[in-house]
């Protein structure tokens, strides 16, 4: 998909992650608030925000579409390696991090969240090729969705947890052509989304600015040079699939990179991850027109029923939790597939 920012009193501590894309939080005073970091008039700005926002999120589920295009060719493996590649490029040229300064505290943390893009990313473009992309992302978001209702007491998140059960139930209902392996998959990884925010947050404390989870997609990228050389010797890329790998890397890395990070300097981080809760439509949308996977109404219904749960838990989540760190900023539920992305030395978001 497969991507926020958790504001904490500690400046260095205020970097977290969020899918299979890039997010932002904005400079100034990291508020999220209507003025924190926005330019232009609130008019203009919000609307310019909107467009980045969407732009950012059709180019992560493009990307995706696009990466499964090559699947016939090279596998979702292949694709992946590909796409890890072009992550750990990017990130390294932003955050630029100092490997020979990292302690052993730093190290750890670090390299979990190095395992868990490995393991998202594979998960869920497996899933894409055994389920469709669609279905997939709608389960990988229930990552942090899942971490962002967990810890709650209030009546109005167990209605959203019951709500999303209850879609869930729909979207994977046995049938004779239920897919398991590939809903396990997709479970997988969201499972590694939830990991995922919970472990940036802790590199976010301890790694400066976006050393960590440039470090983090930097391992993961090396990790991924036998397997992807191993996958491309026995399965020979043509320069179709190669260039649908590449793409994808691009579409799903680069483009939501700049899109969020200018983004999030026009809106409010809120605002921002309500309209993230869209991206499982999104997804479903680009496999319908890329990759001819079209779900049923029922299939619809579920998606809609999830990103609801989904934007009504974001919207209600108090903010003064969000400050102590003890709930998830809006802009964590950001999905697709994962970048970090500068703004302030204080402030990164990140899903490779």
């Amino acid at each position: 998909m497969r991507t926020g920012a958790e504001r904490a009193e500690n400046p260095a501590a205020r970097g977290i992650a969020g899918p299979e894309t890039a997010c932002a939080v904005s400079g100034g005073s990291g508020t999220g608030e209507p003025g924190a970091g926005t330019t232009g008039s609130g008019g203009t700005g919000r609307g310019a925000g909107m467009a980045l926002m969407l732009g950012g999120g059709l180019s992560n589920q493009l990307g995706a579409a696009t990466g499964a295009l090559a699947f016939p060719v090279i596998g979702p493996a292949g694709v992946v390696a590909v796409r890890q590649w072009v992550a750990g490029i990017v990130l390294l040229l932003a955050g630029r991090p100092r490997f020979r300064s990292f302690t052993a505290r730093q190290w750890w943390p670090v390299l979990g969240l190095a395992g868990v893009f490995a393991t998202m990313n594979l998960s869920l473009y497996t899933a894409i090729d055994h389920i469709g992309l669609g279905l997939a992302v709608t389960l990988e978001f229930l990552g942090p969705l899942a971490v962002a209702l967990i810890a709650s007491r209030r009546l109005l998140d167990l209605g959203c947890a019951l709500a999303a059960a209850a879609a869930v139930v729909v979207l994977v209902r046995p049938q004779p052509s239920t897919d398991y392996p590939g809903i396990a998959l997709a479970l997988l990884a969201a499972v590694c989304w939830g990991c995922y925010i919970l472990l940036n947050r802790t590199v976010g404390r301890r790694v400066p600015g976006v050393q960590g989870s440039a470090a983090a997609a930097a391992v993961s990228a090396v990790a991924y040079l036998p397997i992807g050389a191993l996958v491309l010797v026995r399965n020979p890329p043509t320069a179709g699939a190669l260039g649908f790998a590449v793409v994808a890397g691009v579409l799903s890395s680069v483009v939501p990179f700049l899109a969020d990070l200018l983004a999030l300097r026009r809106v409010p981080a809120q605002f921002f991850g309500v309209f993230m809760s869209v991206n499982p439509v999104l997804a479903a949308l680009a496999g319908a027109v890329v990759l001819g996977q079209r779900p049923g109404w029922p299939e619809w219904a579920a998606i809609v029923v999830i990103v609801g749960a989904n934007a009504v838990a974001t919207l209600a989540a108090p903010r003064a939790e969000i400050v102590r760190g003890g709930g998830i900023d809006p802009a964590e539920q950001r999905c697709g597939e994962r970048t970090a992305v500068p703004t302030t030395p204080d402030h990164a978001i990140e899903r490779t």
